[in-house]
């Protein structure tokens, strides 16, 4: 069975197929997803597309056949159905009007009046076969079953019906089934959420969380700002009992180096000296020396490092602290926000347990913005930590 016998069948099991009206509802539908799949296709030549509707009309012939009862070949009686010779003769076309009924020919050898049986009851039987006119698609039939032919014919693709209007209502049915049952997935998937986020502390703030003891670090990792709880340390306010070894101070420049787009100037106000470094479109860092003898009693210990230093008057800025200590290591960069006010700004560094063969850098970008702000350097100190 092809296709699109299968098709018309299973359209014509859903309702009484023994109702000819009804089948006609079902011819038509064939006709009609005919069209729209020949319609959806552009690479359908004109000969191709006869040809399929030659096809279709012959398999709704020959199923139209098993519903129509065997006629004898006697010659023409009062009940005997009317016979067309519809072979050659031109497809009728209908549009928007309802189908005649089909009419039947004689597919049987023809007999002269001297072989005529001589009763009635000794008439042969012949197989009857409607002559089924091209149907045109009848947009009136709205009980007729829909049939998909997207799929060319030719190609022996699966063809589906839809299901007809009693299938759809059980289908309504369930749909509150179906509702209910994806409701109560929903709410369950939801409440499982909200007791793992309660129990992983989700909705907790963030004092809840912090269950650690208060710290208050002087220093602040790579790349980071001065935590805002603690903020720089006022001038002095470092432990005085240290015993603070001097990097760099005002009264001896000459430790400092600065690129050819930055500037290094010794200056002097109601503060006291300092050095206004201001680095280079570049961003260029402006170096201090740390001597090696200062490394050497840094080996194998950790230091902490500070930096005396507030911004240029009325400019805010942030300064950028990179280190070089040649074997033993570096710092890793730092970031600051500097403000008008003189401030200590802190870091410290683990050294390995190793002799230094040079001296070491301390470079400071006194605008990481690279807005060609200045920074006052104080001074530049290191101790050990007992």
């Amino acid at each position: 069975m092809d296709a699109i016998e299968k098709a018309i069948r299973n359209a014509l099991e859903k309702g009484n197929a023994e109702d000819r009206a009804f089948r006609e509802r079902v011819y038509r539908a064939a006709f009609a997803a005919l069209d729209r799949a020949l319609k959806a296709n552009p690479d359908v030549t004109v000969e191709l597309a006869i040809k399929r509707r030659k096809a279709i009309q012959a398999k709704i012939t020959e199923i139209e056949s098993e519903f129509l009862p065997a006629v004898s070949d006697v010659g023409p009686q009062g009940d005997a159905p009317a016979v067309e010779l519809g072979a050659d003769s031109a497809p009728a076309v209908e549009t928007g009007q309802q189908t005649p009924s089909p009419t039947v020919v004689v597919d049987g050898p023809a007999q002269s009046a001297s072989d005529a049986p001589r009763s009635a009851s000794d008439a042969p039987r012949s197989r009857v076969l409607p002559v089924v006119p091209d149907i045109m698609p009848d947009a009136g039939l709205p009980d007729a079953p829909s049939i998909d032919m997207s799929a060319p014919a030719s190609a022996g693709a699966a063809t589906e019906v839809a299901p007809d209007r009693d299938e759809r209502r059980i289908r309504g049915r369930r749909l509150p089934l179906t509702a209910i049952f994806l409701t109560v997935t929903l709410l369950a998937a939801v409440g499982i959420g909200l007791f793992f986020a309660v129990q992983t502390g989700v909705f907790k703030t963030s004092a809840q969380l912090d269950t650690a003891p208060p710290q208050a670090p002087p220093t602040v990792d790579d790349d980071d700002f001065t935590p805002a709880d603690g903020g720089p340390a006022k001038p002095g306010a470092a432990d005085q009992t240290r015993d603070w070894i001097n990097v760099f101070s005002p009264t001896d420049a000459s430790h400092v180096s600065a690129p050819s787009d930055a500037r290094a100037e010794v200056m002097k106000d109601d503060t006291g000296s300092f050095l206004r470094i201001r680095s280079g479109a570049s961003g260029s860092a402006i170096s201090f020396d740390v001597g090696q003898g200062v490394l050497e009693k840094l080996a194998g210990k950790h230091a902490v490092f500070d930096i005396i230093a507030r911004s240029e008057e009325g400019k805010e800025t942030q300064i950028s602290v990179d280190c070089n200590f040649g074997e033993l290591g570096d710092c890793g960069r730092k970031r600051y926000a500097v403000g008008q006010q003189q401030n200590e700004y802190l870091f410290d560094v683990q050294f390995p347990d190793k002799r230094p063969g040079s001296a070491g850098t301390i470079a400071i970008n006194s605008d990481f913005d690279k807005q060609g702000k200045a920074a006052d350097i104080y001074e530049i100190r290191v101790s050990v930590e007992p």
